[in-house]
């Protein structure tokens, strides 16, 4: 099953570090590992959504994701990406690494310094002294300098094509290795009034062409990091006004309770809105003053540390994604190996009963015959478009041998 990609970009001292680790520590187990390798840079975080096994009124046997009280875990890829200085596009820094990482992604969290605390290239200036939506802005820029050097070089070539059909191949066969789909390079043309008109016309708009297309291919939000530092507030205002999605974030207060929770000092879920004391465990005087201060400056203020918001908002607002369940067993809710709502997996809003089935293996989707929607009990057909949380059965002719 391919994963879901999200790229954490962020200039140095931003938290980019901090939110990866709070992210990526959960203290849970799944049978099957998600992933076959794990490059150094990418670890598994979750997305989080109400499970369906209270509504149905049955206790659940995970496999590929997790369920904590009713909480359905989805595990998630997330890319840590490098490099990020101004002049990446011209391969400064890490700049090279951090433009193909970013190509992986599919959806992009930028985790920026919301304090003003460190300057464009995370150089630690006076507190609330650099405005961070520059931050914002440069990322833009050097990602769109690097896409249009890509492009520039065919583009008179492209927009001499006589035949435009002909003429958008190119462009797919240009990009397809920049994760660029060709719905993206249809829908930018779209966006500037360019689709359907002659490839010539296209000649003086490529800088236009390639914001379009960087919006649309890699979508953004912002972890406004620090939150709860006092310059922080004006500067949540002013990144807000950029347009963007922004969570507001305090990876460090994130990944101190993650570890609180983890050693048993107290009672926490990713994206719950407070923690709860253990019964009978003390804790450092160090310790209570930091949970204190978490639950005054974060928690009570913000309904949450902004991590796992950050991470639900990139799947299921920016790319949409909803939540399907598919069984073998429509009548046990199981599969074959009588696990109970044994996956949920991640699938783009629109989708379809066979989409579900290439997902989930691409000969089910090759064989299939016609789906089963669990809750109604109604059969349904290949194009029947899925909701979130639906029970799915898939019918498929025998495997092939």
């Amino acid at each position: 099953m391919e994963q879901v990609s999200i790229g954490l970009i962020g200039k140095p001292n931003s938290g980019k570090s901090t939110f990866f680790s709070a992210a990526t520590l959960v203290d849970v187990a799944i049978a099957n590992y998600p992933f076959t390798t794990v490059e150094p840079n990418v670890g598994v975080a979750y997305v989080s959504s109400p499970c369906v096994c209270r509504e149905l009124g049955v206790k659940d046997d995970p496999v590929n994701s997790v369920c904590l009280d009713g909480i359905r875990y989805i595990p998630i890829k997330l890319i840590d990406v490098a490099g990020l200085i101004p002049g990446a596009a011209r391969g400064l820094g890490l700049g090279n690494k951090f433009l193909d990482d970013v190509r992986r992604a599919d959806a992009i969290i930028h985790v920026v310094d919301a304090s003003g605390s460190t300057d464009e290239e995370g150089r630690i200036v006076d507190p609330g002294s650099h405005d961070p939506v520059v931050d914002v802005e440069f990322v833009a820029r050097e990602y769109e300098l690097w896409m249009r050097g890509i492009l520039e070089k065919d583009w008179p070539r492209v927009t001499r094509i006589q035949d435009s059909k002909e003429a958008l191949g190119e462009l797919e066969k240009r990009l397809s290795g920049l994760g660029i789909t060709s719905k993206d390079i249809r829908d930018a043309l779209g966006r500037i009034g360019l689709l359907g008109k002659p490839s010539h016309s296209w000649s003086d708009h490529l800088d236009e062409f390639v914001h379009e297309l960087r919006v649309l291919a890699k979508p953004m939000l912002i972890a406004a990091n620090k939150v709860d530092l006092p310059t922080a507030a004006r500067n949540l205002e002013r990144l807000r006004g950029t347009g963007l999605k922004v969570v507001p974030t305090s990876a460090i207060s994130e990944l101190a309770l993650r570890k609180a929770a983890k050693q048993g000092l107290i009672r926490y879920r990713p994206g719950d809105g407070d923690f709860e004391e253990v019964e009978g465990v003390t804790v450092s005087p160090e310790q209570g003053r930091a949970l204190r201060y978490i639950r005054e400056k974060v928690l009570k203020v913000f309904g949450g540390t902004g991590v796992q918001q950050a991470l639900n908002a990139a799947v299921f607002e920016l790319l949409d994604m909803i939540v399907v369940y598919p069984v073998e067993d429509e009548e046990r809710l199981s599969d074959k190996d009588g696990h109970v709502l044994p996956d949920a997996y991640l699938v783009r809003r629109g989708s379809s009963a066979r989409d579900l089935a290439y997902r989930v293996h691409t000969e089910l989707g090759e064989t299939f015959l016609h789906a089963v929607d669990v809750r109604r009990k109604m059969r349904v057909g290949a194009d029947h478009v899925l909701k979130n949380n639906d029970v799915i059965k898939i019918v498929a002719t025998a495997q092939r041998r």
